[in-house]
């Protein structure tokens, strides 16, 4: 296989280490994104995602999409599959959970589009969805 300078960088992808134990302890890694004029949506489900009720210490079970158009980069999913990990011991509403995904993802990639949608299971008989977008386009 070629040798690929462009993917160095990356500390996680061939490797085994711990999972990180909270979303401030992983490390979102990114690659150049090789079609960086081509508008093309990138989109990653996670259908097991687990985070804490941080009023009860319950968890919490989600699926979560993740759709952006990269400009510069895109993230490697091997270390966005460790972040969203990390959310497991990790006491947040439901709510602040999409926003901080979108927030650190912002941050790392900075892409021309991004959408985080989080699809929460019922709890106490109402089931919760909440979507954040970069950029912000709601209207306040």
């Amino acid at each position: 296989m070629a040798e690929r300078k462009d993917l160095d960088d990356l500390s996680l992808l061939g490797k085994s280490v711990r999972l990180p134990q909270s979303p401030d302890e992983a490390v979102l890694e990114v690659f150049p994104n090789h079609r960086p004029g081509r508008n093309y949506w990138i989109t990653l489900n996670c259908p097991e995602f687990s985070s804490l009720c941080p009023v009860t210490g319950q968890p919490d079970s989600a699926k979560i999409l993740i759709r952006y158009v990269p400009a510069q980069t895109c993230v490697e999913t091997k270390s966005l599959k460790f972040y969203l990990a990390s959310f497991r011991n990790q006491p947040s509403f439901n709510e602040e959970i999409v926003n901080r995904i979108l927030d650190d993802l912002v941050k790392v990639m900075n892409p021309a589009q991004l959408i985080v949608r989080g699809e929460f299971a019922p709890r106490g008989g109402i089931q919760l969805t909440a979507e954040a977008t970069y950029p912000d386009t709601a209207e306040r």
